[in-house]
């Protein structure tokens, strides 16, 4: 029997991964790189966005 998915918007922006490590091409005095940690601008970094039809309504 096959398993149902749920059925959870996605962001369009993210496709889902909110945040993301960004190294900037420096490394720290212990020799590891220099990142950047960056959240989606559209989600602020939950990874699901709201139907239109709900933001719609709201106006």
């Amino acid at each position: 029997m096959p398993q149902h998915a749920l059925n959870t918007p996605v962001c369009r922006d993210c496709d889902g991964f909110p945040a993301v490590a960004i190294t900037t091409g420096t490394r720290n005095d212990d020799g590891t790189r220099a990142t950047l940690t960056v959240t989606c601008s559209t989600c602020k970094g939950t990874g699901r966005s709201t139907a239109a039809a709900l933001i719609r309504a709201g106006r």
